[in-house]
């Protein structure tokens, strides 16, 4: 077959595949899982953050999550390609260096105080996680058999949500403190502007070490999944890109949706929880409680990934999106704290969907599968395309209704466990 060229390097990393655990390499990757979920979910703090800082309204402050997403649309091919000449090994350490500049350039940022400076930070910022993205799924994707491909995706993706659950008490301690620290109006927006500093700065040092330590380690090469010889056509399974591949591209479907049904539910969870007729709370008790849908998504990754090791993927996915669309169902249809409990609930159901749609979608394409990865992060944008079609349903219907949109995002899903995935 075309793919198969093995320099000495990758039949040694061969060879240490077949005779030993990839153990190694997995417990070295959960680190990135957590780094770039604790990046993601800071956007969540930055928000009303910038928002304060320079008197933003809310269509200019969403800008923040508009470039983030945004660059898994632009970037995400083009990452595949990188990815797919380099090497998984080196694809890591190349995100991990443009991640680590993206946070870098959040310290003039706040020097000149610049709306767009942020945001072209962030862009970088997330070019880089994009590409790490492309790396690590498919790299742990490939690291043992495919039957438990699912599994070692939910364990990994598992440290990514603890990143989201311990992100904003980062940021909250490191950020918006500040706010109560500063009395007159001038020093504070100077203070608020230039607090992100340390931070960024941090998060910066932290990735440009990671990057080092991913340059030095003896991680396995996937052989199958090298790059062919220029002007030699790659066929696999009788097909020459991972296009042709019916789950592949179902599976950017069911990422799009599921994606944005999780932003959108997140977005609007403070809002939702501030109704009179759900509970009435006040923004800041209110709050406190995302910890418990983020949360969720954590331990439903630890346990799927337990549960995956004896039933298939594809009957666990379509069972959490059956109950995920019927906990949406009951929190549009009741009031109080039952409606309160069951938006809730959804980060628990949430927890596996991401990681499962990723490994399905990715199976048996051999030597594409870095494209595939490409595809699947592309796919991602769906986290600033549907809450924005959510906000506009609860302009016009209410929030409470307007949560019919991710109970259709789940359908899709239920689909693509129980037969879209095999196709």
């Amino acid at each position: 077959m075309a793919s198969m060229i093995n320099t000495s390097s990758q039949t040694n990393g061969a060879n240490t595949a077949q005779g030993g655990s990839y153990r190694f390499a997995l417990v070295s990757l959960t680190s990135l899982f957590f780094m770039w979920g604790f990046i993601t979910c800071l956007n969540d703090i930055l928000i009303p953050h910038l928002k304060a800082v320079f008197s933003l309204n809310y269509t200019q402050a969403m800008l923040i999550q508009f470039c983030f997403f945004g660059a898994y649309f632009l970037v995400s091919i083009p990452a595949g390609q990188l990815v797919k000449k380099l090497g998984y090994q080196k694809g890591i350490v190349t995100g991990l260096v443009i991640a680590s500049f993206g946070c870098a350039m959040f310290y003039p940022a706040a020097s000149f105080a610049v709306y767009g400076l942020f945001l072209a930070a962030l862009f970088v910022l997330a070019s880089g996680i994009t590409i790490l993205q492309v790396a690590a799924n498919p790299y742990v994707n490939a690291l043992g058999s495919s039957e438990t491909a699912s599994s070692r995706l939910n364990l990994t993706q598992a440290f990514n949500a603890l990143g989201t659950t311990v992100a904003p008490f980062f940021g909250s301690m490191l950020i918006l403190s500040v706010a109560a620290t500063v009395s007159s109006e001038m020093a504070k927006a100077s203070a608020e502007a230039e607090v992100v500093k340390l931070p960024y700065l941090m998060l910066a040092g932290a990735l440009a070490v990671l990057a080092v330590i991913f340059a030095k380690l003896d991680l396995p090469t996937i052989s199958e999944h090298t790059e062919a010889a220029p002007g030699e056509v790659q066929t696999h399974m009788g097909k020459t890109s991972a296009l042709q591949s019916i789950h592949l591209v179902l599976g950017a479907v069911g990422i799009f949706v599921y994606v944005g049904a999780e932003v959108s539910i997140g977005s609007f969870l403070v809002n939702f929880l501030g109704e009179s007729h759900i509970v009435g709370m006040p923004e800041e008790q209110a709050a406190h409680y995302i910890a418990y849908y983020w949360g969720g998504a954590m331990v439903g990754r630890f346990i799927g990934s337990a549960v995956m090791q004896k039933i298939p993927a594809g009957t666990v996915l379509a069972f959490n999106a059956f109950m995920a669309a019927l906990l949406v169902v009951v929190a549009m249809t009741t009031s109080g704290s039952v409606a309160m409990w069951a938006i809730l609930g959804v980060g628990l159901f949430n927890s596996i969907m991401f990681p499962t749609i990723f490994s399905l979608a990715l199976r048996d394409l051999g030597p594409h599968t870095s494209q595939g990865s490409g595809v699947l992060c592309l796919a991602i944008v769906g986290g600033a395309i549907v809450p924005l079609l959510q906000g506009v349903l609860a302009d016009n219907l209410g929030i409470q209704l307007a949560f019919f949109l991710p109970v259709i995002c789940y359908c899709f899903i239920m689909f693509y466990g129980a037969k879209g995935s095999k196709m």
